[in-house]
């Protein structure tokens, strides 16, 4: 079914500040949301915020905490996310780090002890308006099996690099794993089978259930090249985030459990001339204008699919899925009432 933005928006907002959000974080992390589902990514969408309820009402979610920072040196920042909502933690991160960045050219934060920070791309549009390069990385739990293996023993380590451009940035954000566990979890709450070459069952063979994937691994994508990829962003992300590794992550797809993975933002500064920016620019432009395989798909950029399904949802309206929206309405109404009751 399709729903207004607005209307999601508003439900969204509503059901967070009803669980003790302040009306700020509850209109980012909100926001992050609806931009997942907007974009077609539903797995980081509006199927997190019953969770994110949960974790509030159980004490693994402070909602007003933005983390504590410590400057381990003059362009690294070590953050405690004090059990805060992953998105806000992760942007006030940010806002420290990109003026210093601005200044001597590039700057890091690590992110450990907070929660799951969703659709990388969406601090990516924001490092992007500021004219900066954003390279950043997250971990998860043990969900891809390594390379050859037949048990999950490496995150899902999802990847963004974003640059700056005209008339439309580079945003390339893609996860190591074929697909998201959150993904899997998506086909799994519709009922659908998902393609072979996705997961594997419990017993390391392949599956087209969703259900046993969710009880198996996720296939490396690109076979050993993604899994050693995957592998590579799991101990640098943990070395700067100073996260936990591998099978004792936790708490990004649960309501029971404190989330320990780690987050790593890049930001960097180009200080190029704008014959350079102007090269980047027209050779963006020169790849989406090539010659195409098939008439009627034409040649992208990482991040202008994304893009232009946004603009349709506004259009159009969001695509969600109907047994979950009448469940999100169904939260609306109850986190309105328990509120009301508190009051």
């Amino acid at each position: 079914m399709l729903i207004k933005a607005d209307r999601i928006r508003s439900l969204a907002e509503a059901v967070l500040v009803n669980f003790g959000a302040p009306a700020a974080h509850a209109r980012m992390q909100a926001d992050l949301l609806l931009e997942a589902q907007m974009r077609g990514f539903p797995s980081h969408g509006l199927l997190r915020l019953r969770r994110i309820t949960e974790r509030i009402q159980r004490g693994l979610i402070d909602p007003v905490t933005t983390g504590k920072h410590e400057w381990l040196a003059p362009a690294y920042l070590s953050v405690d996310g004090k059990r805060g909502l992953g998105p806000i933690v992760a942007l006030n991160a940010l806002e420290a780090v990109i003026p210093v960045a601005e200044e001597l050219g590039i700057a890091i934060a690590g992110i450990h002890n907070s929660n799951h920070i969703g659709m990388l791309a969406w601090f990516a549009d924001f490092v992007v308006k500021k004219h900066l390069i954003l390279i950043a990385a997250t971990t998860s739990e043990a969900l891809v099996h390594p390379w050859g293996g037949r048990r999950a023993m490496v995150g899902t380590n999802p990847l963004v690099i974003a640059v700056p451009a005209k008339p439309a940035p580079l945003i390339l954000d893609m996860a190591t794993g074929a697909v998201s566990m959150g993904k899997i979890h998506d086909f799994a709450n519709r009922g659908e089978p998902i393609p072979l070459g996705w997961a594997i069952d419990a017993e390391g063979n392949p599956t087209t259930s969703a259900a046993a994937a969710k009880k198996g691994a996720i296939t490396p994508f690109g076979g050993p090249k993604g899994y050693a990829l995957g592998l590579a962003l799991e101990v640098l992300v943990t070395s700067l985030s100073t996260a936990s590794i591998g099978t004792a992550v936790a708490g990004t797809l649960d309501s029971e459990r404190v989330c320990n993975k780690g987050d790593v933002f890049i930001v960097i500064s180009p200080k190029q001339e704008q014959s350079v920016r102007n090269l980047v620019d027209s050779y963006l432009q020169e790849i989406r204008a090539c010659a195409r395989a098939d008439a009627d798909q034409p040649v992208s950029v990482p991040g202008d699919r994304a893009r232009i399904q946004k603009e349709r949802s506004l259009r159009e309206g969001v695509s969600i899925d109907e047994g979950m929206w009448m469940d999100l309405v169904e939260l609306e109404k109850t986190s309105s009432n328990n509120r009301a009751m508190q009051t």
